[in-house]
């Protein structure tokens, strides 16, 4: 297979500028509505998160479905009117419920009068944590520092290994990986309630690490091209230099995406969007390093006096068409 990736750079260009355009406007929804562009879970606002499930087990305790209305009006009694509700499972029978951070005793009676509306819980699946503000905002600032510390580690890298242009077209990448995957983060967050939590934050230091390692390795192609075929067009070496590590490119990433696709199937709701993170940024990271970290490259050495073929430029014994 064989990919004309300069002829249709446009294309490339086109749907990514959309997705990422989407996503910032779910964004700035999202800030109106939690005066931040993700929807931010338990670990960054603090409060106390419960989550009950139904006992099946017990006769007639799942008939119907756990209705919304119920919950908020059981809440709503206990001066919890608030609270963030969701319901779970394709059953409808568990319910997550994020609130103000409440003491042993509150929890006691909340889950008291639930099960008296809604029926009895299964014990082995309930679950309930706390975090206090103070320790949700350290999360949140420790993990926008981390990723801002490695952004300008990987800048100051791509910056001594390879020329100026190189290095700022595979961060621009790295942008675009990031700014999608935060983008469809946040229209779920709107569409499905998806919350983000420090986990999120994980993904995303690891995605970075994975998209610049595939734009490294193509860059390296390209320049390898350019020395060995001094007298082709910067387009057809680029051409050329995806095309040859496009297997490598393809093989690695389903490889991942096949084990994060087990993760989000079977590993639990608590690695879900964990899963669902790192699946959209591997995609999209090998997807920026073939079709839109080497387009602007070739793209900017056209514009560039003297930039299309460097090697060929300071050659004299090789005639270059003016």
């Amino acid at each position: 297979m064989k990919l004309n990736v300069i002829k249709q750079r446009s294309l490339w260009w086109t749907l990514s500028a959309i997705v990422i355009i989407s996503g910032l406007i779910a964004m700035i929804i999202s800030w109106q509505q939690f005066n931040v562009p993700l929807r931010p879970s338990l670990d960054f606002v603090g409060g106390t998160r419960l989550q009950f499930e139904l006992d099946c087990t017990q006769p007639s305790n799942c008939s119907r479905p756990i209705e919304l209305a119920t919950v908020r009006d059981v809440l709503a009694k206990q001066n919890l009117a608030n609270s963030s509700l969701q319901i779970l499972g394709t059953d409808q029978h568990a319910v997550s419920i994020r609130t103000v951070p409440l003491d042993v005793e509150q929890r006691s009676q909340l889950q008291r009068v639930l099960s008296e509306k809604i029926g009895a819980f299964d014990p082995t699946k309930t679950q309930i944590d706390t975090v206090g503000p103070t320790v949700g905002r350290q999360l949140l600032s420790s993990g926008l520092l981390a990723l801002l510390v490695s952004f300008a580690g990987i800048t100051v890298y791509l910056s001594l290994r390879f020329q100026l242009d190189y290095a700022f077209f595979a961060i621009v990448a790295l942008l675009h990986d990031v700014l999608i995957t935060v983008g469809i983060f946040a229209i779920l967050g709107l569409v499905q309630g998806t919350e983000v939590d420090s986990l999120f934050i994980v993904a995303l230091l690891t995605i970075v690490g994975f998209s610049v390692n595939d734009t490294v390795v193509i860059y390296d192609r390209i320049r390898e091209n350019l020395k060995l075929h001094p007298e082709r067009s910067i387009d057809q070496v680029v051409e050329d230099g995806v095309n040859q590590t496009l297997a490598r490119s393809i093989n690695t990433t389903l490889t991942v995406l096949l084990t994060l696709s087990s993760i989000y199937l079977f590993g639990g709701e608590t690695l879900k969007s964990f899963a669902l993170a790192l699946i959209i940024g591997f995609a999209m990271g090998a997807y920026s390093s073939i079709f839109v970290a080497s387009t602007l490259l070739a793209w900017w050495r056209n514009r560039t006096p003297g930039g299309a073929n460097p090697v060929v430029m300071s050659r004299p014994d090789i005639n270059v068409m003016p």
